[in-house]
């Protein structure tokens, strides 16, 4: 009876996301579309992130574009290509694989996307082109050490990782060139088109977000923050609204003339200080810090996050009402946990059709 209910569970899902999203009833053109079957298999053997793990995955099939796609060079400076970046470590591997395989089954033009891999272990990226031969990438190792010294502990040992900070430097890290890019979490599958989101107008901000300007925003600050008069009047003349920042249009060129970084490491010094804490979570609130109230609004559609529940016990959730174009389970449950532990949620059987994880050919064969 259980499995039934879990069937019953997927199913009624897949069917509250066409209902709930015009989005999936308007995918690109056939031509664009990849195949679900996957050609072969690859396995990554050797040490990753200090474990002396195989980890392996399904090759993902071949991807096009579409016969009104601007021919991509290659050349990452090419004006007309789509820039996301994405962080690679190895205990989020599998949902960066999986969210960078619905990026290009869904993406009208998938050969004009260039993505920036932020890592922990240079060689992640064999990994990725092995997985996606055709991708076109680059790899960035950020350096722990640039930011150990500036983190404060969090309600989750995960947001603490050295990695999860690595966004902040974006503009450092990627060539002067690359002038925009989205940045994407590794626990989110896209199901609409990239491109439409990368053609979103700024209009003149740094960053782009959907906002949640109905959240209690004071609760992401101590009680040392607000009662702190220089630093309460920090937001005097915003309209500071809460967005998460693991999805987010970033202007990498106004970025760089800002001094955006500096600006936000100065806040994650006070942090620290003697003085005490002025916020309890991770990377966020030093982002709400320097952009809440200058943050350009970007619907809601791109963002449905949540959907791994609460930071303590990741209970499972329901889609927010309104079109789907990104389901994002930010939260402490993440869907490749709960289906390897046979504890799905409904909804994740809406990210299971992008996860590329699976036995290799050869241990596939030394288990029979």
């Amino acid at each position: 009876m259980l499995w039934a209910a879990r069937v019953s569970g997927f199913f009624s899902a897949a069917m509250l996301m066409v209902v709930l999203s015009p989005s999936l009833q308007s995918f690109p053109p056939a031509e664009a579309i990849r195949s679900s079957q996957f050609d072969s298999h690859v396995r990554f053997p050797g040490q990753i992130a200090g474990g002396a793990r195989g980890l392996a995955f399904r090759r993902a099939s071949a991807f096009r574009n579409a016969a009104d796609c601007s021919n991509a060079t290659g050349n990452v400076c090419d004006p007309s290509l789509v820039h996301i970046a994405i962080t690679l470590d190895e205990e989020y591997l599998r949902g960066s694989v999986a969210a960078v395989h619905s990026v290009v089954q869904h993406a009208m033009c998938p050969e004009s996307i260039f993505f920036h891999f932020l890592v922990s272990d240079p060689a992640l990226g064999d990994l990725v082109r092995a997985v996606f031969p055709q991708l076109q990438f680059k790899v960035y190792y950020f350096d722990p050490d640039r930011v150990r010294g500036l983190i404060s502990s969090s309600v989750r040992q995960a947001l603490e990782q050295p990695l999860n900070y690595a966004r902040n430097y974006l503009a450092d890290l990627l060539e002067p060139c690359v002038r925009r890019v989205i940045y994407l979490d590794s626990d989110l599958v896209l199901v609409d088109d990239v491109a439409k989101l990368w053609r979103t107008d700024l209009g003149g901000r740094t960053v782009g977000a959907p906002e949640y300007c109905h959240a209690n925003f004071t609760k992401y600050f101590t009680d040392r923050f607000w009662s702190d008069k220089q630093f309460a009047e920090t937001f005097t003349g915003r309209r500071p609204c809460y967005f998460n920042t693991g999805v987010m249009m970033l202007d990498l060129a106004r970025w760089r003339r800002k001094g955006y970084t500096r600006r936000i490491e100065r806040w994650m010094e006070i942090q620290k200080s003697p003085a005490g804490r002025i916020y309890e979570l991770g990377s966020l609130p030093p982002f709400l810090l320097v952009f809440a109230g200058h943050v350009a609004p970007i619907e809601h559609r791109w963002n449905q996050h949540g959907l791994g529940g609460d930071n303590v016990f990741g209970s499972c959730r329901d889609l927010h009402p309104g079109p789907v174009s990104l389901l994002h389970w930010s939260g402490s449950g993440k869907p490749w946990a709960r289906l390897g532990a046979g504890r799905p949620c409904p909804l994740d059987a809406l990210w299971a059709p992008f996860d590329l994880y699976g036995p290799s050919a050869s241990a596939a064969e030394g288990s029979r």
